[in-house]
């Protein structure tokens, strides 16, 4: 685990911040998961080697971890809750669906936000590769990059530069 990710967890603790430590610090992401994400960046598996759960004070805002992504959260979103959200606008318009899916295949999500509407921070695997990209309703999908890679993402949290409630 790099110094970053321990810093940003004794943050979280230290601000009101729901956040679960992995004691275990294995990984074991489902087949469908990892078949679709081929390369997952190293700092943010590190991330999820660490962290079982991360939620903001107003729990609102969540970082997605092992359990959201192999299906086996209490959470009434799913990790691809935005996908879904996004697909379901394009109903039976199958090149809109086809581009949708293209699209989230080269983007992995890593934060999900109910806070003032929907929005999601996620991992560029595409076009700059480790970069964090935010977007939010009612295009998902036209993002903006905020942090070149996750630490750097972190710290904008811990600096309060990024605002989680």
């Amino acid at each position: 685990m790099s110094n970053k990710i321990s810093e940003f967890i004794t943050w979280a603790n230290e601000n009101g911040w729901a956040i679960t430590i992995d004691r275990d610090r294995n990984i074991n992401l489902g087949g469908a998961f990892i078949s679709r994400y081929k390369e997952i960046p190293n700092e943010y598996l590190g991330f999820l080697s660490a962290v079982k759960q991360c939620v903001t004070p107003n729990e609102k805002t969540w970082f997605l971890c092992e359990d959201e992504y192999n299906n086996r959260s209490d959470d009434a979103f799913k990790w691809n809750e935005i996908e879904s959200l996004s697909l379901e606008a394009a109903t039976e318009d199958d090149i809109w669906r086809s581009e949708i899916t293209a699209w989230w295949d080269n983007y992995l999500p890593i934060v999900m936000s109910v806070d003032g509407g929907y929005s999601f921070y996620a991992i560029d695997l595409n076009n700059d590769k480790g970069a964090i990209v935010r977007g939010y309703e009612p295009e998902f999908e036209e993002v903006e990059k905020v942090a070149n890679h996750l630490e750097d993402f972190l710290v904008w949290i811990m600096t309060n530069s990024i605002e989680f409630q």
